[in-house]
This record gives C-alpha cells, sequence and structure tokens, in this order.
C-alpha cells in the first residue's frame, strides 16, 4: 500500500543499530521531563504521586509494545503517521501526524526554553532560540552526528541522577513515611498526574519514527523501545521516590527546581549545581531528539502532500531531511521566543496520547503472522491514552481538542478542493 520512499522524495540512509537507537529513546526520555514534571504531577496526585507514575508507565509499556509491532512491519519514517495510514486509512494516519507535529513542536519550545531557565534565566528565551538554532544544525550535519552526540548526553544525565537518588536516599531529610498515600490523593489527581507524566515518557516514539535510518529495523526496533522504556522507568521511580522521601508531597508540589531543592534539603547543597547543569543538558537531549523526530514525521507527511511537497527532500549528502529539519527550526525558534515551559506539557500531552490511540488501534487490525501484540495490550493502550488525554487541566484539553479538530477540517477542505 501506497508508494515507495523513494518515489516520495529519496530514501535515508541506514546508520543506527540497537545500542544508538535505545540510546536517542532513552535521550527524548530521560531528558527535561524528570526535571520539570515532578511538580505539577505532584500538585494533582499528591502523595499518590509513584501510583500516577505507575499508570503512566503502563500506558507508555501498551503504546510502546503497539509501536514497537508496527514499527518492525513499517520500517520508514513518520510512525504512526505510516502505521495509521497502512493500516486505518489516509485521514487516521493524517490526524496521528498532525497531533504528533502540534504536539511535539510544543514539546520542541518547552525543552528550548527548560535549558534557557537552568543555563542564564534572565535571558531564558536568547538562550532557547540559540539551542534551536545550535541543535538544527547538529541535525542538519547528519544522524550518527546526533546520536554520538545523544550517547554523551544521557550519560552525563544518567550519572547526575544516580548522584541526586544516592544524596537523597542516604540524607538526614530522609523520611520514608512520606512514601504513604494520604487523604490529599484522588482518582482524578491521579489520572491527571498520569497525564502530565506520560509527557516524560513519550520520546519512545522517536526510535520508531527513525525507522528508515535503523539497521535491520525488524529486529532493531521491537528490541530497542523496550529497552529504553525499561530503563527510562527505573530511573524515573528512583528519582520519584527519592526526591518524595526528602521533600514530601506538598513540598514537590511548589518546588521551581524539585531535584535540585531535593539535594540541598538532603544536606548536600553542593551537588545542587550540578544538579541544575544536569538538568540543562537533559533538556538539550530531549529538544534534540525532539527536531530529529518532528523532522521525519513531517518528511513522510510531505512525501504524501499532505504537507508542502518541497519538504520531502533529503539532502544529497548528509541523507537527512534538511528542508524538513531547517522548517521545524524556524517555527520552534519563534515559539521558544515567545512561549512558556508549563502550559506546553499540557497541550504536548494531549496531542501525543492522540497520536498513540491512533497506534494501538492499527496494532489490533495486524494479524498474528504480521506479529500482532497481545490484545490486551492495544485495548488497555487506547483506552489509557483517551483518559489520560481527557483528564489533563481542561485548558489542555480544550486546546489540544481545538488543533486536532483544525486540523481534520484542514485535512476534509483539501479533500473537498482535489475532488472539484
Amino acid at each position: 500500500m501506497g508508494t515507495s520512499a523513494s518515489a516520495r522524495g529519496g530514501e535515508l540512509k541506514r546508520h543506527l543499530g540497537v545500542f544508538d537507537a535505545v540510546v536517542i529513546g532513552l535521550g527524548s526520555m530521560i531528558g527535561a521531563g524528570i526535571f520539570a514534571a515532578l511538580a505539577p504531577a505532584a500538585a494533582a496526585a499528591g502523595s499518590a504521586l509513584l501510583p500516577a507514575l505507575a499508570a503512566a508507565a503502563v500506558v507508555a509499556y501498551c503504546n510502546a509494545t503497539s509501536s514497537a509491532r508496527l514499527a518492525a512491519r513499517y520500517p520508514q519514517s513518520g510512525g504512526t503517521y505510516v502505521y495509521g495510514r497502512e493500516r486505518l486509512g489516509p485521514f487516521w494516519g493524517y490526524l496521528a501526524g498532525w497531533g504528533f507535529v502540534v504536539g511535539k513542536t510544543a514539546s520542541c519550545a518547552a525543552m528550548a526554553l527548560t535549558v534557557g531557565s537552568y543555563v542564564w534565566p534572565a535571558q531564558a528565551h536568547a538562550v532557547a532560540v540559540a539551542a534551536v538554532v545550535a541543535l538544527t544544525a547538529v541535525n542538519y550535519v547528519g544522524v550518527q552526528k546526533s546520536a554520538w552526540l545523544t550517547r554523551g548526553i544521557v550519560t552525563v544525565v544518567l550519572a547526575v541522577l544516580a548522584a541526586v537518588v544516592t544524596a537523597c536516599l542516604t540524607g538526614d531529610a530522609t523520611d520514608t513515611a512520606r512514601l504513604a498515600i494520604g487523604a490529599d490523593a484522588t482518582p482524578g489527581g491521579v489520572l491527571q498526574a498520569a497525564g502530565l507524566l506520560f509527557f516524560a515518557f513519550a520520546g519512545y516514539a522517536r526510535i520508531a519514527t527513525l525507522g528508515e535510518e535503523v539497521r535491520d529495523p525488524e529486529r532493531t526496533i521491537p528490541r530497542a523501545i523496550p529497552l529504553a522504556l525499561g530503563i527510562t522507568l527505573i530511573v524515573y521511580a528512583a528519582a520519584g521516590v527519592a526526591v518524595l522521601v526528602v521533600l514530601g508531597p506538598d513540598r514537590l508540589a511548589h518546588a521551581t527546581a524539585p531535584l535540585a531543592e531535593a539535594v540541598r534539603a538532603a544536606g548536600v547543597p553542593g551537588l545542587a549545581p550540578v544538579v541544575r547543569a544536569g538538568a540543562a543538558v537533559a533538556a538539550i537531549g530531549s529538544l534534540l531528539a525532539l527536531i530529529l523526530g518532528v523532522s521525519r514525521t513531517i518528511l513522510a507527511m510531505a512525501r504524501d502532500r499532505h504537507l508542502p511537497h518541497a519538504l520531502a527532500a533529503v539532502h544529497p549528502r548528509f541523507q537527512v531531511p534538511h528542508r524538513a529539519e531547517l522548517a521545524v527550526g524556524a517555527v520552534v525558534a519563534i515559539l521558544a521566543a515567545t512561549g512558556d515551559v508549563r502550559g506546553a506539557i499540557g497541550f504536548s500531552s494531549f496531542g501525543v496520547l492522540a497520536y498513540y490511540a491512533v497506534a494501538n488501534v492499527s496494532a489490533w487490525t495486524l494479524t498474528p503472522a504480521e506479529g500482532r501484540p497481545a490484545r490486551i495490550v492495544p485495548v488497555v493502550g487506547a483506552a489509557g491514552c483517551v483518559v489520560l488525554a481527557f483528564a489533563l487541566p481542561l485548558a489542555s484539553v480544550l486546546s489540544g481538542a481545538a488543533v486536532i479538530a483544525a486540523g481534520a477540517a484542514a485535512y476534509g477542505l483539501r479533500k473537498g478542493a482535489a475532488r472539484t
């Protein structure tokens, strides 16, 4: 079904093995989410932050499993845009791609602003724009170089998080009683927190959207996605426990830099600047991988002319979708110059949850011969995506639904114009 990649604008070169694919997934997930999402999630869930993390992880696992099976079947750039198009029809593929591009473009701006707020708070917007320009240039010269940089970033962030966990769990302020779930926890709050925490898990999609650049994708992608997700869950759970036992849910909910505040409370204030630096590095890694993934989805949509076909061009030397990357960089730079961080998290989560709902429904249509997952996986995944999306803060639900509806309307108008 569909046209070949070469006929739609050139093929990308397969550079990435399992290790690099896992690293890119880790760079997307173990990024600024763990530094930024804990506080708003704690404000929603209270003392039930860890159950909210578990709920987000269950939905993420189902999404990851469905995505891995689909990516092995369709190893092309574009992720769920391709899966929805091939399994459900062009409209559903388009809608998934639209949700991903819009939601993740907002994520790019949030990550860029996180870099700015940690590096130079007084000039956060200027630093954010500079980060976008620099990382767009890195992506432009080839995905291998992006993977090398991401590998270094992941190493630094894991080292910082290990130091935070060690300091908190061995410090004088440690109080495991703070892990008990109290009366402040409500089912609605837990679901809202899970939706916000999903923002930090969603990076495994980057592995699938790079399907056209992965060696032996039928084996590599199904191995890389669950590996990256499993490592991320372990790291997030350790960090969540460590911060809770030092700060408690109330103090965590009001913290502007939760991990830095936690190490200070644990009696290791000298580690706080290192944590701030780690947060900036993490945000850079997340931004790098986000630009990479959004540009590949734009490439796939441009090949099918849902976006300007000029964006489907692949650079003859660097073998990257260079026009798509430049377009993403330009839009994100504008948003980073004018936007704010927290507003983008809920909006991004809504768009990405819509994207994964389509992925799970697409996985349901696979046959056993095509590597279909256990039936319960796409069912729980699709239902979980819908529930978490509508449990988000009302402003995020309204803005996200409006943008999805606008995308659907644009598709209908374009199809109507094509028939006349």
